[in-house]
């Protein structure tokens, strides 16, 4: 198996696709904010260790796991560190003109609750149409799925999104 470089780190993460949800110990460099990577630039395909994969590709959805997996990172539709992880929120709540709104999404085959911020002075379509950004992040979510209620809910504090891969309720 891989043993990461001394410039490198294995960090824990959850990775969404529209038919998967990833969990693994990903491999990046030392320096790397993990639960920002997806903004800050990613190779073509995510390398983890240690990964499980469920994969909603039929009944019942299947459970494998891998020593090694590479996933292309043009797939990922949602992406955050594996809790009790967390690094800082990627806002300064001292901002004005800014509100959290609760939201929901469907993210592949799983549905969340959570926040984002939005400006004051425009509603959610004007927001996101205006925003143009490849990542969105939501706030204090609860994941869950609806195929597999005995899967817990995972609570993260933030999350990164694709906007256009996702659908949004409020």
């Amino acid at each position: 198996m891989y043993t990461p470089a001394p410039d490198e780190k294995a960090t824990t993460v959850v990775v969404y696709s529209p038919n998967k949800m990833i969990h693994g110990d990903l491999v990046t460099k030392q320096n790397a904010r993990v639960s920002l990577l997806p903004r800050t630039g990613m190779p073509g395909y995510l390398h983890f260790l240690k990964t499980e994969v469920l994969f909603f590709g039929g009944e019942p959805p299947k459970s494998l796991a891998y020593d090694e997996y590479f996933f292309p990172t043009e797939r990922i539709v949602g992406f955050h560190l594996s809790p009790p992880a967390f690094e800082p929120l990627d806002y300064d709540p001292e901002e004005e003109n800014r509100v959290m709104l609760d939201v929901s999404m469907i993210l592949g085959a799983f549905m969340l609750t959570g926040k984002i911020r939005t400006s004051t002075h425009a509603d959610i379509v004007t927001n996101l149409e205006a925003a143009h950004t490849t990542w969105l992040s939501v706030y204090f979510a609860e994941i869950v799925n609806p195929f597999l209620p005995q899967l817990p809910a995972i609570h993260v504090s933030m999350l990164l999104v694709k906007p256009t891969q996702v659908s949004f309720g409020i």
